[in-house]
């Protein structure tokens, strides 16, 4: 018969380190994305921005 419990523990294990693994990438990421110099950022003139999404219809009071 197999050990279930030993598979859970196992199982449980290897999913806690791939979850703190993940979460160390993604402090990483902000770190890095923290210490960046910032942007600079230029307006053009003229250009006008559309949105493509059409209208919102709100079902409010019908």
């Amino acid at each position: 018969m197999p050990d279930y419990k030993e598979m859970y523990f196992t199982l449980f294990r290897a999913t806690e380190r791939a979850i703190q693994t993940l979460i160390a990438a993604q402090q990483q990421c902000e770190e890095l994305y923290l210490s960046a110099p910032p942007e600079r950022l230029t307006v053009l003139p003229g250009v006008v921005l559309q949105s493509t999404a059409p209208p919102c219809k709100s079902n409010v009071n019908e």
